[in-house]
């Protein structure tokens, strides 16, 4: 105890009348000095880890407007630690007078900390789905930060949805950052240990389809678009879109092509995919090529995106002079030629399950001569 006494007399003659709370809890003692007398004897004891609020003990409750009052009008300058296992707590008012009292278990009350659940990495999630005050949260969100920290946890994710735009910058002036966001919601995410982050980078990639629909006859499903790059050029091509969230490959062909043309579907098989980078708003891209017999002919074309759409001999489509002059486009036209003369076989779509939560999935494989 002699170590304890030293440390007190030496704040006293550094202070003088400042306020000095001594909390003894199982474990570190902080010592909080504050610039004002703003902290009503016995009523409340602040503890703190790396210099940040962990816990907060009182006689009685202590709100949130409440904290924020003591912390406006009395700073913390000074942070000391060391050890001790007692459950006293001293108080100190002035130079010449020094209280002591004890305070049962019972009454040490712990600081209330944002909900949030474990993720498989040793970070944690806080899903914010109640509106919160700006300040309120700040303060929760330090507290729960300095208990994270105690815990070992790593990478801490916010998700909040749109009408919480309030909880944006406080969180951000806490050291969080963008991950992502979707139309209902903004992701955030902050590292704690003092190292790199490990945190995975948002989706990377878009992807999309081509369909190439056949019929008996040997003719290609091709149309000519109202936007795009294909606007005005005269170039007939494959019918293109973009897969849903949650959506099969298989599915997205299928759909596409019914969107566009009113042409009905079977999937067969996938012939080919392309990567591509910085492309939607600086993400790479993947496109798979997909094959798909048609179970309908008569053509009834997408208003709002197709300017007409027709069957054409494979071969016409292969020899227009864009897919002649364009790498890309030249092979994948003699690819689907390869395939109309059978001289190519692509991916089907095997159902399986994924590895850990058995939802239904496809494993797209060339299975000639193997069995699954």
């Amino acid at each position: 105890m002699n170590l304890f006494f030293f440390i007190c007399l030496l704040l006293l003659c550094i202070i003088h009348t400042a306020r000095v709370v001594f909390v003894f809890v199982e474990g570190p003692l902080s010592i909080i000095v504050f610039k004002r007398r703003c902290l009503p004897q016995g009523t409340v004891i602040h503890a703190v880890h790396h210099g940040e609020p962990s816990m907060l003990f009182s006689h009685a409750p202590l709100d949130a407007s409440t904290w924020r009052r003591i912390t406006q009008e009395g700073a913390a300058v000074q942070v000391v630690t060391t050890t001790f296992s007692n459950r006293f707590i001293w108080i100190m008012t002035s130079s010449s007078s020094v209280g002591e009292c004890l305070v049962p278990e019972s009454r040490i009350q712990q600081v209330k900390l944002l909900n949030a659940s474990d993720d498989a990495y040793g970070g944690v999630t806080v899903d914010m789905k109640e509106p919160m005050d700006s300040d309120d949260f700040r303060s929760l969100l330090r507290a729960s930060i300095s208990q994270w920290r105690q815990q070992g946890k790593k990478g801490i994710w916010i998700k909040l949805p749109i009408e919480h735009v309030n909880l944006v910058e406080p969180a951000v002036k806490e050291g969080f950052w963008y991950h992502h966001a979707e139309p209902s919601y903004l992701m955030l995410v902050y590292w704690i240990p003092e190292t790199p982050h490990t945190i995975p980078a948002n989706a990377s990639h878009r992807v999309g389809i081509g369909a190439f629909v056949m019929n008996h006859k040997g003719e290609v499903l091709v149309v000519q678009e109202i936007h795009g790059k294909f606007k005005g050029t005269g170039v007939w091509k494959l019918p293109t879109g973009v897969v849903d969230e949650g959506e099969d490959l298989c599915d997205a062909a299928i759909r596409e092509v019914k969107e566009e043309t009113g042409i009905e579907t079977e999937f067969v098989e996938i012939l080919a995919f392309r990567q591509s980078h910085k492309s939607f708003f600086g993400k790479s891209d993947l496109l798979f090529i997909c094959m798909l017999r048609p179970l309908s002919f008569d053509i009834q074309k997408q208003n709002s995106e197709i300017e007409t759409a027709q069957w054409m001999l494979a071969e016409d489509y292969a020899a227009q002079p864009f897919v002649q002059n364009h790498m890309q486009f030249n092979s994948i036209a003699k690819l689907c030629l390869a395939k109309k003369d059978n001289h190519y076989t692509g991916f089907s779509a095997v159902p399986t399950t994924t590895g850990f939560s058995a939802k239904k999935s496809y494993l797209y494989s060339n299975i000639q001569g193997v069995e699954l």
